[in-house]
This record gives C-alpha cells, structure tokens and sequence, in this order.
C-alpha cells in the first residue's frame, strides 16, 4: 500500500459525496473522492492531517511528463527498481513525496520499454485514493 503525509487544503462537498484536496509534503496536490462530508466525518476539516492511501495495482504509468487523460493525481518520479514476476512487475519510482510502488503487467513494461532510471508519471484515479485521519 501506497501511503504519504498531507493536509486537508480543500473540501467540495455536494449531497454525500465531498472531493477533498490533500497538499502533500512535497506540496503536491491530489485529490479523493470521499462518500462522507463534513457534517458525517469529523477529519474532514482544513488543515487537518491525513494519510493518503492507495494499492499499488491502482497506479498507472507514463513515460509522458504530463499525459493527455483524465487521471489527475500525478506523481514524477524516477524508477529505482524493477522487480519482475512471470505475470507482473513491481516498479518502485522515487518521487519528491517518497517512493511509491506501482504494479504493471510484464507485457506493459516491454510496450513501454521501462528500465531503472527512466522518469515516470504515476497515474491514480481520485475514487482509488482513501484518506485515514493521522
């Protein structure tokens, strides 16, 4: 599991559903959907410190800087180490918020002719993302 440090910078909630903006260490921004708001969770406030979460099988790569698509929590970073199994490869990428793991397929990897050193984007949907109070 992925995980770093933030705080709440902004909280756009409409019925159940609340988009929160996490500024991360590093000033980074991400964003995750939440099915609560403020009035039914208590850390949902600004400026409070969370823990940002996401599965490493989640995490999409480009060797783009900044890819044409929808996904816009963003991570660049440099790939540190390949780990590779017969059906997938684990990527570790060094990035300014701390390493992150992504989980990609052996076939991927090829097609995108990856190797350790090579600068990624690390990709992440906001509805994959969980936030856990500190």
């Amino acid at each position: 599991m992925n995980q770093f440090e933030g705080n709440i910078v902004q909280i756009h909630s409409c019925g159940q559903l609340s988009i929160v903006t996490v500024e991360l260490l590093d000033r980074n921004k991400v964003q995750s959907i939440i099915i609560d708001t403020s009035d039914t969770a208590p850390y949902l406030v600004l400026d409070t410190p969370v823990f940002v979460l996401f599965k490493e099988t989640e995490v999409a790569i480009s060797p783009e800087e900044n890819p044409k698509i929808s996904l816009q929590n963003r991570f660049r970073g440099k790939i540190t180490a390949i780990e590779k199994g017969e059906l997938l490869v684990r990527l570790s990428i060094e990035t300014a918020a701390g390493n992150l793991v992504s989980m990609i397929s052996k076939t991927a990897l090829t097609d995108l002719d990856l190797f350790i050193n090579d600068w990624v984007t690390a990709l992440v949907k906001l509805n994959e993302i969980t936030l856990s109070p500190k």
